[in-house]
């Protein structure tokens, strides 16, 4: 997760803004169409986050597993993989 924690912070961060954002155009009573489209872009931004996340993993707690040589483990995290591919998909 270190090599990109400062993405994932930084984009965490960017989409805190958006809803803070959109929070603000539902107050103004903004076009209902316009808040769509930011929640639109607030969807693909956690989907971009998840992917790094995803990517992490497999990096480095997945190959963490594989080179201990522990089938338990190995079978976990491959488990574990498969999970958060299948929720991501959802």
């Amino acid at each position: 997760m270190t090599s990109n924690k400062d993405a994932v912070l930084k984009r965490l961060s960017r989409v805190e803004g958006q809803v803070r954002g959109v929070a603000r155009m539902v107050e103004e009573e903004r076009y209902c169409v316009d808040i769509l489209i930011q929640t639109a872009a607030i969807r693909a931004a956690v989907k971009g986050i998840e992917r790094l996340l995803l990517e992490s993993h497999a990096h480095h707690c997945v190959a963490d597993a594989i080179a201990s040589g522990d089938p338990e483990d190995q079978r976990a995290k491959f488990n574990e993989l498969i999970a958060l591919l299948q929720k991501a998909q959802s």
